[in-house]
Formats: structure tokens, C-alpha cells, sequence
């Protein structure tokens, strides 16, 4: 039942980034609404002068990045002192009503797979905070009004928004990675938590994406 369980967990998040990113519902997300105003964003820059404003919401873009790739770090680091205390756990454990009796190699074998999932979220968020820098790269070289044309103009500053977007779809993998390794928690727990607690933040994200409060302000605006 562990393993079904853990298999069940692994299909589901495929299956789950494969819809919002590949499948034609990605077209109805909050994430798709968002990248069409990152690139009307890019658009309303290249046609003013002053963009310190610009620099400002990508500084903090960047640092929302950094801040989940520490994060992640620190997690790494806490799984490894899990694996060093894994004698004091068990003994927990047996104290527990939850769970009778637990594996010293299968506890192991969880505790590495939490840790993979953090390494997993600390490359989506430092591959996003590098493109986030050149994207601010991107907007530097998108000409000032007076020294091109609209079209040129345009151009640079449409490439930049698809850096901006493709760091943000890292970025919102990153944040996704952590969410299932709360789910993954549930595993430690038994195997029936670990169905719910997939299930349950599928629901949230799922909510989140297609019927927040966040996207019809966005759907609404169109």
C-alpha cells in the first residue's frame, strides 16, 4: 500500500503540471492571464523614458525568487538532520497511535524522496531567478523612445516579456514542488494520508488557477 500510495502521489502531480501546462486548459489559468499582462507590461515600458518603475517590480520579482530558493536550501539542510535523527523518530513513532510500526529503510527511503522534492523546487527557483536577471538585462536593451522606431522598440520589449514569462513558469513550478512535498508529508503519517493529502492540494491549486477571486478579477477586466 506504500507504494501504490507514493505511485499514486508521482502520477498525480504529472499529471497534474501536464494539464495546467500543455493541455488546452492552460489557456483559462491565472498563470496564461498573468503572462498576457506581463507582455502588455513590456509593451507599456517601451514607450516611456523613465522606467525605474520596471526595474523596481523586477528587483522584487527577483528577490521572491532568491527568498523560495533559501527556503528550499534550509528544507534540504532539515531533511538531512531528519536522516540523522532517524533513531529518536522511530522511537517517536512507536509512541504514536497513528503507526504501529514503520521500516528503518522505508523511513529513509521517504525522508530522501522529501529532500529530492526540495532540491527539485531549489533549481526552479534559482533557474528562475537567473532569467528573472536577464530579463532585466532584456528591458535595459530595449531602446529609449526617441533612439528607435515603435516596431523595434517593440520587439526588444516583447522579448522580454517572454523571458519574463518562461522564468515565471520556473518560478510556479518551484512554488508547486513545495506545495507537494506538504502533500508528500502526509506519507510519513500512512499511505491513506498521503492519497488525501495529494488530493487535497490538487483541490487548492486547482482553485486557485481556474477559480479564484484572483482570476476573475483578471477574466473580468478583459
Amino acid at each position: 500500500m506504500d507504494w501504490i500510495a507514493f505511485g499514486f502521489f508521482a502520477i498525480a502531480w504529472f499529471l497534474f503540471e501536464f494539464v495546467n501546462d500543455h493541455s488546452f486548459l492552460r489557456n483559462h489559468s491565472l498563470s496564461m492571464l498573468m503572462a498576457r499582462r506581463r507582455r502588455e507590461w513590456m509593451l507599456e515600458m517601451a514607450s516611456r523614458d523613465l522606467r525605474m518603475i520596471d526595474t523596481q517590480i523586477m528587483q522584487s520579482l527577483q528577490n521572491g525568487a532568491a527568498y523560495f530558493g533559501s527556503a528550499s536550501i534550509l528544507a534540504i539542510g532539515g531533511c538531512f538532520a531528519l536522516l540523522g535523527a532517524t533513531d529518536q523518530v522511530l522511537e517517536i513513532y512507536r509512541d504514536l497511535p497513528v503507526e504501529t510500526e514503520i521500516p528503518r529503510e522505508l523511513f529513509e527511503l521517504k525522508v530522501f524522496g522529501l529532500t529530492f522534492i526540495f532540491v527539485y523546487s531549489f533549481f526552479k527557483f534559482g533557474w528562475s531567478h537567473r532569467l528573472f536577471n536577464y530579463c532585466s538585462i532584456l528591458i535595459g536593451s530595449v531602446p529609449m523612445v526617441d533612439r528607435a522606431p515603435l516596431e523595434v522598440r517593440k520587439k526588444a520589449a516583447l522579448e522580454a516579456a517572454e523571458m519574463n514569462i518562461i522564468a515565471s513558469r520556473h518560478f510556479t513550478a518551484g512554488l508547486r514542488g513545495i506545495f507537494f512535498a506538504l502533500a508528500y508529508l502526509g506519507w510519513f503519517i500512512n499511505p491513506w494520508m498521503l492519497f488525501g493529502s495529494t488530493l487535497f492540494v490538487i483541490a487548492v491549486l486547482t482553485r486557485r488557477n481556474y477559480f479564484s477571486a484572483a482570476r476573475r478579477v483578471l477574466k473580468d477586466s478583459e
